[in-house]
């Protein structure tokens, strides 16, 4: 066993498993893609530490177990279209790739999302896009989508994002709560109607573009 497959094993054995994480495919997934491959090279030493790792231009790859527990929870089928926004690197979007049928990751950083381009075409994914674009835009192109996943911490999630999801589509993000404290919640749609739930608390880094608007003091 090499070391970075000594890596990943231990990151799923220490890290995912113990945070409840019980979907065979989503582990299946995170055993076999090469996380090392979407950091910098400074950086893979530590591609399966449980912590964010910086990625460049203000941007990091979100702590695995996190990400994991995420993905569970949004429930991603094989036949599902998904919509991954603020995709980095293309480490999400690698991961969604082995769940779904179709994968776009959205990125705003042009630099980004050519390394990210770059990196599924090496492991070879093939059902996975990269697009450049404004986060809080998401991709209305290609919409709608069977699930949306929101690579880091919002203030909010814009109505405009929202309104890509298919009916029955599931959205999930950490979201800031009053405490400032991040929470993860899952939005469902369900008759053209958009609910959302809390479901555990995440403090991942803020995605640029959804940081909290300024308040207005009289």
């Amino acid at each position: 066993m090499s070391e970075y497959a000594a890596a990943r094993l231990n990151m799923v054995e220490g890290q995912i498993r113990p945070n409840k994480v019980t979907d065979h495919r989503l582990v299946e997934a995170m055993l076999d893609i090469p996380r090392e491959v979407f950091v910098p090279k400074a950086a893979r030493g530590i591609a399966y530490v449980d912590k964010d790792i910086a990625i460049g231009n203000g941007r990091s790859l979100m702590e695995p177990m996190v990400f994991a527990r995420m993905l569970q929870e949004v429930g991603v089928d094989e036949t599902d279209v998904v919509l991954d926004i603020g995709c980095g690197t293309g480490y999400s979007t690698a991961v969604l790739a082995r769940l779904a049928a179709t994968v776009v990751g959205v990125e705003s950083d042009a630099e980004l999302a050519q390394r990210a381009t770059e990196a599924l075409a090496q492991i070879g994914v093939v059902n996975a896009t990269v697009v450049t674009g404004p986060l809080p835009e998401g991709n209305p192109a290609q919409a709608p989508y069977d699930v949306i996943v929101i690579e880091g911490l919002v203030a909010e999630v814009p109505a405009g994002i929202t309104s890509q999801l298919a009916e029955g589509g599931r959205l999930i993000a950490a979201v800031m709560g009053d405490r400032g404290v991040g929470e993860v919640k899952l939005y469902q749609r369900l008759g053209g109607v958009v609910s959302s739930r809390v479901l555990f608390e995440a403090q991942p880094r803020l995605l640029p573009g959804f940081e909290p608007k300024p308040k207005f003091v009289f």
